[in-house]
């Protein structure tokens, strides 16, 4: 298993788009097509925040639209607050017909996620590995009421550091946690087990070369 430590991801990233060319939007549609492919049959919902997890939720979510998947999006935000490529892929989805339930207050959320079936697939798509500290605001108040049903987060729980492998405060309970292009150093911490669940690393077309290259040296370790 190749791992690096969230500092040395974004390094990757950057290096990728601007060294080599790659737009970051190809990135953000592989990594959901990639997540995508462990949805269940059955209702999808998809709860997105503002940055570029919410963005890969968002692919998620067209492609289940597309595949005539029951799709609902609980969006943690006001969509005039999503920037970039996540903003590009929202207005994808809702170009295709998709609704957005945009959530602003701690009591929507709780009660968007308590009126959920408890069957399908919920994806956590609200903070990505560059998320530092406790869950807070609306984020928190999802977390707080987040149904027992198959939880597929999209490259890292909500709430747990993916450098140290140990929650901020209280964190997603996954079952499966599926990571892009390379494990991150917190999850090889025993610990992390309870919140990833089963653990799949994806390939979004990062190359290896696009690591810092000190790092490249101890890439590979033994996979336990």
């Amino acid at each position: 298993m190749k791992v690096l430590s969230t500092q040395e991801m974004r390094e990757a990233d950057r290096r990728c788009i601007e060294e080599l060319g790659m737009p970051g939007c190809v990135l953000m549609n592989n990594a959901g097509t990639a997540a995508f492919k462990y949805v269940k049959d059955g209702p999808v919902v998809v709860v997105c925040g503002k940055g570029n997890n919410g963005g890969d939720g968002f692919v998620i979510a067209r492609l289940a639209l597309l595949a005539g998947l029951p799709t609902r999006v609980l969006l943690l935000a006001h969509p005039e607050d999503l920037r970039g490529d996540a903003a590009v892929f929202m207005e994808v989805y809702r170009k295709l017909g998709g609704a957005i339930e945009s959530l602003t207050e701690p009591d929507a959320v709780a009660s968007a996620l308590q009126s959920l079936e408890r069957k399908g697939t919920i994806v956590d798509a609200m903070l990505g590995t560059g998320a530092k500290g406790g869950a807070q605001g609306l984020v928190l108040a999802a977390i707080q009421h987040w149904p027992e049903m198959y939880t597929l987060a999209v490259d890292v729980p909500s709430g747990l550091d993916a450098d140290s492998g140990i929650p901020g405060g209280i964190c997603i309970r996954a079952d499966l946690t599926v990571t892009f292009a390379f494990a991150k150093q917190g999850f090889l911490n025993p610990a992390a087990k309870n919140y990833l669940g089963s653990l799949v690393v994806e390939d979004i077309g990062l190359p290896d070369c696009c690591a810092v290259p000190a790092v490249l040296e101890r890439l590979c370790i033994e996979e336990h």
